[in-house]
């Protein structure tokens, strides 16, 4: 029963640090130094499912934005024009364009980063880091340059692309990363928020195939209490991210980013102080 609640609170927390610019792996690693979610009863074991585990949930995040943006996605929808199909396609170029740096990184440094770079020190650190660095760039009046998806350019995306690889280190946090990259290269936040949404789900499905294909490759069976896990911790994560996801279009409407910013420097002064004293 303890397994199955925390699955839910892994779930929800995926949900909605996935999409704001928190930092969702960091997260994610923070709970589990709390609760210390135990599938099997092996620890190296237990281990390798809960890394798998922490990046395959973010499928479900992925199956939000897909359900979301369909019809902006969907480059055949019969209610498009030719016009609008071609805009479309051109979209999907910008998106694996700016997923080429990430998933090259990703492959390269995958078990160095898990290796290295997991402890809350770490997270800490970048999450203060880029608290404020979004108080900073918000505090700087600028006018966007890039207000629709047809006037960003194939460099734009690049550029994008290559601040999402930041977001390899742990409390950096992915939408952070991209959001601030695209805002400081001249996007409006709508377009920074929905763009990085988009890279998102090459990026996070490339990731949890890797994680999978690197689990059983390691002769890790899964029993049915993990699958079980597995499957609610993504259907949470899916619900929870439709949420998000409609929370965040919304807010940025009428707001910047600053509370993030402020949120992002407690958080990881809590967790400096906790470490250290």
């Amino acid at each position: 029963m303890i397994t199955w609640v925390q699955t839910l609170i892994y779930g929800i927390i995926q949900g909605i640090t996935e999409w704001l610019p928190i930092s969702s792996t960091g997260h994610l690693l923070l709970a589990d130094e709390l609760m210390k979610m135990q599938v099997f009863d092996n620890p190296v074991l237990n281990e390798e499912f809960l890394n798998m585990f922490f990046v395959v949930i973010q499928f479900g995040s992925i199956l939000a934005v897909c359900l979301l943006y369909f019809h902006k996605l969907n480059p055949f929808s019969p209610k498009k024009n030719e016009s609008e199909k071609k805009e479309t396609l051109s979209l999907w170029v910008k998106v694996i364009v700016g997923c080429i740096p990430a998933g090259i990184a990703g492959v390269l440094l995958d078990d160095l980063i898990d290796g290295y770079l997991h402890g809350p020190v770490v997270i800490a650190v970048m999450l203060i880091v880029y608290g404020v660095l979004f108080i900073v760039i918000e505090n700087q009046k600028r006018i966007p340059k890039v207000v629709s998806f047809e006037t960003m350019d194939y460099k734009t995306a690049l550029l994008i692309g290559c601040c999402q690889m930041l977001a390899l280190i742990p409390g950096t946090s992915r939408s952070g990363a991209t959001i601030l990259g695209a805002v400081l290269i001249g996007c409006s936040r709508s377009i920074a928020a929905e763009f990085s949404f988009f890279l998102a789900v090459p990026v996070m499905a490339g990731a949890s195939m890797l994680k999978l294909l690197k689990m059983f490759k390691a002769g890790v069976e899964m029993n049915m209490l993990a699958w079980g896990v597995l499957g609610l911790g993504t259907l949470v994560s899916f619900v929870v991210s439709v949420l998000a996801i409609r929370f965040l279009m919304s807010y940025i409407r009428k707001h910047d980013f600053k509370v993030f910013g402020v949120y992002r420097i407690v958080l990881g002064l809590v967790i400096l102080a906790v470490v250290f004293f």
